[in-house]
């Protein structure tokens, strides 16, 4: 029998559910090539924090007997998976790539996680971050830096960023590691890694996918979302996540549609709103010419364009990085070293040393800087002067949406506002790390679905993304117009091997 682990890890989601539900090869073929995959790349990518092939044999065996008993397979059935190791896992440590958590093994599971495993995929292991989901580049993990498989075409070896947080994610999609992966969105980072790696994420409405038993950065941002090769593969992992959750008090009480389906790449009817306040000065070339790329492909689709005006965008960045570290700093407080985690207890320490001691060992220099960032903005004299100004600009924002989408269905943007950048360049420059999210930050700060599509190559053979932002809980416009740009943008590159 001739080798086909090569060409299985060549699979998306969709292919290889069709493929075990047809018997043209088994759920535990596909996992044992994609552990081997993950095997082989991990000292030099770093994408995985550990890796688990035992659960994907297991979930694989189970979906083998499923078929041999002739009982249908679920929506992911035999499909192997990424799992960002910030979704708590049954007994297999989840530390939200930090050193406060290592070594804690949840005994309970996450809601999306466990939705994910009874529509029959099996986790290949748990992906790398940025620590606790601060960061745009993956360089803050304690367990270091996840490294993208793409290299620029100069003839240079500097390793380059997969994007951040869902760093892991990206990456190994992109090596070939996983078929799909979870990712979470607080700021972009479903979207933004996607784009640096010529993959694809969307990032739902907020409260689609349940928050329980996700490590909690900015509650009222956080979004879990999937990431894959394909439109088609979004669609079908997060018809799995989604749902409604009572144990997520955000959870919204929606029938869960059935996107895969509905799927449609015409866009006849519809209009496609341009948002000028985008088009900032100093633009990277290579960016704006995609942007122009991605709105012919749209026209082509049958789209009308549309200008349309974001006037609250220059805000959004401040006005995030306002909210989200007030609220990490709230969030973060449980970590004290007294119920689990992490417990630096010095001789002679009282309560107060092992607080600032634990959190000191603990948290990483990003993850303090924004815990002191939203003390500060919380603190007396300070709430009112920031928080709540910051509040106030974010409802502005969330209106410039309604006003704008009474005049087009979805809007089209850049995914950020360069490719990817070597590890190194902007980490001593929090300020140009940050500048990173600002085409990603408005539509989480107003709670829209919004996805990420690879459009093409820049002139330095890095892949570039375009972003499709729709109305709330309008998943499928989102998803069909991404359908629209994947299908004349015909992205097919890939990184050439070299780990």
């Amino acid at each position: 029998m001739p080798d086909t682990s090569n060409s299985l890890t060549e699979l998306g989601v969709a292919q290889i559910r069709d493929g075990v539900a047809n018997g043209d090869f088994s759920a535990v073929e596909v996992a044992e090539a994609f552990n081997a995959n993950v095997a082989a790349a991990q000292e030099a990518l770093n994408a995985f924090i550990i890796a688990t092939p035992e659960k994907a044999i297991e979930a694989a065996q189970a979906t083998d007997a499923k078929r041999a008993r002739g009982e249908a397979l679920g929506k992911m059935g035999g499909v192997p998976i990424g799992m960002k190791d910030l979704f708590a896992t049954f007994d297999v440590q989840t530390t939200a790539a930090s050193h406060m958590l290592e070594g804690f093994k949840p005994q309970y599971e996450s809601t999306v996680s466990q939705k994910l495993w009874d529509a029959g995929a099996g986790m290949l292991g748990k992906l790398n971050l940025d620590q606790f989901a601060m960061g745009s580049s993956n360089e803050t993990s304690y367990f270091g830096n996840v490294i993208s498989p793409w290299k620029r075409n100069d003839g240079g070896n500097a390793a380059l960023a997969p994007g951040g947080s869902s760093g892991g994610s990206s990456s190994a999609l992109a090596a070939r590691l996983c078929p799909a992966a979870t990712g979470t969105d607080t700021g972009g980072s479903i979207r933004q890694p996607a784009a640096f790696t010529g993959t694809t994420g969307i990032k739902p409405t907020y409260g689609r996918c349940s928050r329980w038993g996700v490590v909690a950065f900015a509650s009222s941002l956080d979004q879990a979302g999937p990431m894959a090769r394909s439109v088609q593969d979004c669609a079908i992992m997060l018809e799995a996540m989604a749902g409604f959750d009572a144990k997520d008090s955000t959870s919204l009480d929606l029938p869960v549609p059935n996107w895969e389906a509905a799927l449609s790449g015409d866009m006849k009817g519809k209009k496609v709103g341009i948002p000028k306040e985008y088009r900032v000065d100093g633009l990277d070339e290579d960016v704006s010419n995609s942007w122009d790329d991605g709105i012919a492909w749209l026209k082509d689709a049958g789209a009308e364009i549309v200008e349309i005006s974001l006037p609250h965008t220059k805000y959004a960045l401040p006005t995030y990085y306002i909210i989200a570290p007030a609220e990490a700093s709230s969030n973060l407080a449980r970590y004290d070293g007294v119920r689990y985690g992490l417990r630096d207890l010095p001789d002679g320490a009282n309560l107060q040393d092992m607080y600032a001691a634990t959190r000191a060992a603990g948290f990483g220099p990003e993850v303090k800087r924004r815990i002191l960032i939203g003390t500060y903005v919380l603190s007396a004299g300070f709430y009112d002067a920031y928080y709540t100004q910051a509040q106030k600009v974010r409802a502005l924002i969330a209106q410039d949406f309604a006003k704008a989408f009474e005049q087009c269905d979805v809007i089209l943007a850049p995914t950020a506002p360069s490719a990817a950048f070597g590890l190194g360049e902007n980490v001593d420059d929090p300020l140009k790390m940050y500048l990173n999210d600002v085409f990603a930050v408005p539509a989480s700060l107003a709670g829209l679905p919004a996805m990420s599509v690879p459009a093409g190559l820049n002139r330095e053979g890095l892949p570039l993304g375009l972003q499709v932002i729709g109305k709330a809980f309008d998943e499928q416009g989102v998803l069909n117009a991404g359908l629209a740009l994947e299908q004349r943008a015909q992205f097919a590159a890939k990184p050439e091997k070299w780990w």
